[in-house]
């Protein structure tokens, strides 16, 4: 049996059957909310909404620690952080599925280690290469690439920082990407990020940011992620 859990953004989870399958507390304190199973034949997804229930927590205001940590203690084989991004690349258009292979970490004051010791943990490559290959192949509208730029939020950036974020080389946009990604590597998780693209980052292209059609393009796309990561562990079975 493989158990894959994914940390569920913005994105709406709306799906039948699902119940908790843990509590939530943890030696960090307590994860956003309980995690959700859904079962695929011998395989499992363990969902869980970072937000919290209500989508009460704040990007900043996440315990990130006690979300991996559960994770972790729920024995998971894979681990992908879901994401609604923006776009600063114009070439990824609004509904486009992306899985980045690299990441800039421009959030601030988030707990982003377990170890209490001075330690440098290797991070050159953020995600895992066999995970990537993996969300990919399981969809081929899916684009093979990219620099995910973590902000702080939970404010939208404005047009010159995302001028910067383009210099810098990221081609999208969120607030959650961090420290989900180096916490999981501490914990030697398979990790990979699986983005939505529900908007233009602000200043690419000419309409304004309206939140209602972020929304509406967040829950189709929701349906897409989902469907491809019960893919993603149904092909397990042929492995």
């Amino acid at each position: 049996m493989t158990r894959m859990g994914v940390f569920i953004g913005s994105a709406p989870l709306e799906i039948d059957g699902l119940g908790p399958c843990a509590g939530v507390e943890t030696p960090w304190g307590r994860a956003s909310c309980a995690p959700l199973l859904l079962k695929d034949r011998e395989h499992e997804l363990v969902l869980l909404p970072r937000h919290g229930a209500e989508h009460e927590f704040a990007p900043h205001q996440i315990n990130y620690r006690a979300n991996v940590w559960l994770m972790h203690q729920l024995g998971v084989d894979h681990l992908v952080g879901s994401y609604t991004v923006g776009s600063v690349d114009p070439e990824l258009a609004v509904g486009q599925l992306v899985v980045p292979h690299q990441l800039i970490d421009y959030t601030w004051g988030r707990d982003s280690t377990y170890d209490d010791e001075l330690r440098h943990a290797e991070f050159a490559d953020p995600y895992d290469a066999e995970l990537i290959q993996l969300l990919v192949g399981a969809d081929a509208a899916v684009y093979d690439g990219g620099v995910y730029g973590a902000t702080q939020g939970p404010r939208l950036e404005t047009a010159a920082e995302v001028v910067r974020l383009a210099r810098d080389g990221c081609t999208l946009v969120g607030m959650t990407g961090m420290p989900e990604a180096i916490l999981a590597r501490e914990l030697e998780l398979s990790f990979a990020g699986l983005c939505l693209v529900v908007n233009p980052a602000a200043g690419v292209g000419d309409e304004v940011i309206d939140l209602a059609a972020i929304r509406a393009v967040a829950e189709q796309g929701g349906k897409q992620m989902i469907a491809l990561l019960r893919r993603v562990v149904a092909g397990f079975s042929q492995r």
